[in-house]
Order: C-alpha cells, then structure tokens, then sequence
C-alpha cells in the first residue's frame, strides 16, 4: 500500500520546529497588544466573488494561484490567498466601520498555488494588521514605528531595510498608467513575456519585473511620482518627516507597486538580503478605497502583512533565535517502580511544582524501568 505523505508545498510543523513558532508569535502579540490592537479571527473559506472583487481578476493570484472549488450548492469558494479581504467583509458585515476607528490584527494560514521553493509555500501563514477610519500619515508611521519595534526585539533590525513609495490617488495613477503604457508600446518586443502580457491588464506590475532587460527599458520610462496629485504627494512627505523624526531609515523605491489592485498612496516592504529571492519578509499600504468596492461605506484604510515562515528562516539564518527557546524540561522527575510509594509521590511533587511554577517545564517518567 503507498504511504500517504503531505501535499507538496504543504508541511508539518515538528516539535522542535513549533517552539521557534510559539516564540515569534508571542513576540508579535506582545508589540501588537502594546500599541493597542486587537485580535479578529476570520474564516480561511471565502466565496471566490471576494477576492475577485478585492485582489483584481487580471491580477497572478486570482489568474492562477487561487485554489477555488464549488460546493454542494453550486457556489464558488476559495481558500484565502490573503486576509486582507477577509477582514473588510467581516468588518463590513458586524459594521465595525461606522463612525468608528479600528485597529485590527490576525493570525493564520493562507494559500496559493505557486511553485514550493524556500521560503514560498502552498501552504504559508501570515500575521496581518489592517486599520480603519484613520486617513492620515500619522497612522502610516505608527504601523512602521510597529514593525521596526519589532525587528529591535527580535534582533533582526540590522538585517532588514524599509523601502517606501506612493502610488498617489487613482486619477494620477491613471494618467501615470497612460503614459506608460504609450512608452512601453513603443518597445513592446524589448519586455519579458509576464509584462507583455501585463501591458493591457496589469501594466503597473511591470514596474517590478524581474526581467533585467525590462528594468533596463524602465529607465527612461516615465516616472509615477511626475503624475502624483497634490494630495498624495503631501500626504508622503508628511510621513517621510514623521519617520525621519522617529529615527527610522527607509529607501524610496519608485518602482515597489505591490502585486493587489487596491493598494493607493502609501506602500512599503521592509525587505532583507538574507533570504535569496524571497527577501520581502513584510509587506503592506494604504487601500481606502477597498471597503466601498467591496459594498461598504467610504472608509480609510491601511495595513500589512508578515511572513511568518520567512520570519523564522530569517531568525534561523541570522542566528538570534535566544538560548531559552527549546523544548528542553526544566525539571525530569524519576520515580523508580521498585521504590513502594515512589509514583504516588512522585505525582504529587510534579503537580505541587507545576501549581507553584507555572512557567516550570516539568516531565514525568512514565513507562517503568529501575532507577
């Protein structure tokens, strides 16, 4: 009989594995319970018309990554390939956002069809934090104070870089799109396949090809911050000086677009070198405009997301993971079968320590044999 075995892209979490987990999440609620955020826990089946509507349907992820099913009544569900989503619909749906500022944060699994390789999974998890009713840069710059307090307590400030943009409002990535499209037209046999098919669908993703010849062209192509309206562009300096204030380094990326259709002003990935090619280890924006097009009200609203997978490859590889995260016990209590009384006993003094010291790791002998 063949040995079943996990999907391909799909892993178990062992245990001397789990702990590393348990580490980086505790550290991530600590920073997040800190600045006053609280926790929403979503379904990780949603019907397909959500992410259509949201992510774009000429976008990678609904295109070819989704994994999309019918039910027993005909109705098309998929896995989450993100939360962002998610967490509009259910804000919309138990009218969080009426009138009211929400800070938010989840946990969990999410899913996409893609090609395993390191740090890229089928099965992957993320940590997401998504604020609404707040329209300012202040609120952009605390996400980022966030996550850079994050880095410091991990030890992992020195080994990740913030990169900022702004894709402006969406007249002027309108008018921006227009012209590059004109440009790139020009010179249509000169792009990489993926952006030759993106150039009608999708042509803002082309800014971040990872086609050399491409990013070539893209050289003398025109430049979305020559279209920004004034709006956003005050919006950006405004956070650009809040973070300049705080102490914290970032790098102006013109081509960092984000791979969803909803992003617009702000976008960031703070992004390490350690990693190979998946180096994007957090990323996120503001979308103000997602709550309308998903049948909700007007509202502000900004966010990111982490990868806990790549997190804890980036904690492995920079070495920083402390001492004190094991699965080791603290105490192993023998209790030898030959000795009357000795499991009695022993039981005893395992729970009196446990009641007394909670944080204790206490492991019992079980199983018989002699002292």
């Amino acid at each position: 009989m063949k040995t079943i075995k996990a999907i391909r892209g799909m892993n178990d979490l062992l245990p001397q594995q789990s702990v590393v987990w348990q580490y980086l999440e505790a550290e991530i609620r600590a920073v997040v319970n800190g600045y006053g955020y609280q926790e929403i826990r979503m379904p990780i089946v949603e019907y397909t018309d959500l992410f259509k509507r949201s992510i774009g349907e000429v976008t990678d992820i609904v295109e070819k990554e989704m994994y999309t099913f019918g039910d027993r009544n005909d109705e098309s569900l998929t896995l989450r390939p993100e939360g962002t989503a998610g967490c509009v619909r259910a804000g919309s749906q138990h009218g969080l956002f009426y009138n009211q500022v929400q800070r938010l944060w989840y946990a969990g699994p999410m899913f996409r069809y893609e090609r395993p390789q390191k740090g890229r999974y089928r099965q992957f998890h993320q940590v997401g934090v998504e604020v609404f009713g707040l329209d300012g840069p202040d609120i952009d710059a605390e996400l980022l104070l966030m996550t850079a307090r994050l880095w410091r307590n991990l030890g992992l400030d020195k080994a990740v870089t913030l990169q900022l943009n702004t894709l402006g409002d969406i007249e002027s990535r309108n008018r921006f799109k227009a012209a590059l499209v004109e440009y790139l037209t020009q010179h249509k046999d000169r792009l990489d396949e993926d952006s030759q098919r993106r150039l009608d669908a999708n042509p803002l993703r082309i800014l971040d090809s990872k086609s050399s010849q491409t990013q070539e062209l893209l050289n003398d192509a025109p430049k979305l911050i020559d279209y920004l309206d004034d709006e956003s562009r005050e919006h950006f300096e405004q956070l650009k000086n809040l973070l300049d204030n705080a102490g914290i380094a970032y790098e102006i990326n013109p081509r960092l677009v984000r791979g969803l259709d909803y992003y617009g002003k702000t976008v960031f990935e703070w992004v390490t070198d350690q990693l190979g090619a998946q180096g994007t280890v957090c990323a996120g924006g503001r979308y103000d405009g997602l709550v309308e097009q998903l049948g909700g009200r007007s509202t502000p609203a900004v966010g990111f997301a982490m990868g806990v997978e790549r997190l804890v490859l980036l904690l492995e590889t920079c070495e920083v993971i402390p001492d004190s995260v094991s699965n080791d016990a603290d105490i192993y209590l023998m209790m030898p079968v030959e000795v009357e009384g000795a499991q009695t006993k022993g039981f005893k003094i395992a729970e009196t320590l446990r009641e007394a010291f909670p944080s204790l790791r206490v492991i019992t002998h079980c199983g018989g044999g002699n002292f």
